[in-house]
């Protein structure tokens, strides 16, 4: 197959193959729009099924990127990098750093910092071979809980509006994911009085949150269908599906993973089912607005409090939708547009 043959080619400026045969590096860069800024997009390994399945991941996974730059009103572009291979036996510093050069050699069209199966870590050994890689770990080496806050964040937001609730004293969270963002999402929610399901492949990162925050164990494969008020996707992409579709009994979706719904269809069969559903691009903005504020005067405290404006963003955009009887999900692909436009791009697609 080639790039334009791909159903996830959305008119995309660039995409770079890279290989290095001395680490055994092979990747994929994809910019889908420089519009607002630079192309940003995290650095995803992954052990793919075919090398179609990991263009397919970059050209979809840049778009969702150029839209929640966008709608966080950001200067950036959107873009992704995937490194064919599993990070688990495959990720060496050698490999790393060749990335680091894949990355140099683009000279500032894209940027990157960590995501699934890369860690903040890694980016300090790409930051030895380029000016391009970001993520700022806390004290204890961890990356800061932003992503995870601005999901908490939009889930308030959710339970306010589908609810009509300003708290989440003994509302149910079914997490299906507990990786970086997951765990915090985990500790934010437990902390504001919800009640958890969790699912995640690790059993042991499931144990370790039954053991310290309560939360009810629960196989990944019946995550989505337990009877909580909120379903928060923190794991792969596509979840809602028809399959799924049929089993979700939660009134909100709210959570973390990129491209949540299989096909955009999917909003308008959760709408009809009374769900709502909170865009994923909107909420999980936080890593974004993290890497937006990096330099000499980054402030944490600054920074979380930036990323609560998220709250602020979903309620906008459940309003309108409530307006327009729309699904979320076209109501914030049309605001993205809009603001593309306004930059000069019309040639998204709708």
């Amino acid at each position: 197959m080639t790039v334009f043959d791909s159903a996830e080619f959305d008119g995309h400026e660039d995409v770079v193959f890279h290989a290095d045969p001395a680490t055994g590096l092979n990747a994929i860069v994809a910019i889908h729009s420089s519009v607002l800024g630079p192309a940003f997009g995290g650095m995803r390994m992954r052990a793919y099924a075919s090398d179609a399945a990991a263009l397919d991941d970059a050209l979809r996974l840049s778009k969702g990127m150029t839209y929640k730059a966008a709608m966080a009103e950001l200067p950036f572009g959107g873009g992704k990098a995937v490194i064919i291979g599993d990070p688990r036996t495959r990720k060496t510093d050698a490999l790393l750093s060749a990335m680091g050069r894949f990355i140099e050699s683009l000279n500032g069209r894209y940027h990157t910092a960590d995501d699934m199966g890369t860690t903040v870590t890694d980016m300090n050994v790409l930051r030895e071979e380029t000016r391009f890689a970001h993520g700022i770990a806390d004290a204890s080496g961890n990356p800061l809980p932003v992503t995870a806050f601005g999901v908490f964040a939009g889930i308030r937001a959710a339970v306010a509006q589908r609810l009509g609730r300003d708290d989440l004293d003994g509302v149910g969270v079914a997490i299906q994911g507990l990786g970086n963002v997951g765990a915090r999402l985990a500790r934010y929610l437990t902390e504001a009085g919800a009640r958890l399901w969790v699912a995640d492949i690790d059993p042991t990162r499931v144990e370790r949150a039954a053991d310290e925050l309560g939360a009810r164990a629960v196989s990944p494969e019946y995550i989505h269908a337990i009877a909580a008020d909120v379903f928060a996707p923190c794991a792969a992409g596509a979840i809602i599906n028809d399959r799924t579709l049929r089993q979700i009994r939660a009134s909100v979706v709210a959570g973390a993973a990129n491209n949540q719904l299989d096909k955009p269809r999917h909003g308008a069969a959760l709408k009809e089912k009374g769900i709502l559903y909170a865009p994923d691009y909107v909420i999980n903005a936080g890593g974004l607005i993290d890497v937006a504020c990096e330099g000499p005067d980054y402030d944490p405290a600054r920074v979380l409090e930036r990323v609560a404006g998220i709250y602020d963003t979903a309620r906008e955009v459940f309003g309108r939708a409530r307006v327009e009887d729309a699904p979320t999900n076209l109501v914030a692909d049309r605001m993205v547009r809009a603001r593309l436009s306004s930059h000069g791009q019309s040639t998204i697609a709708a």
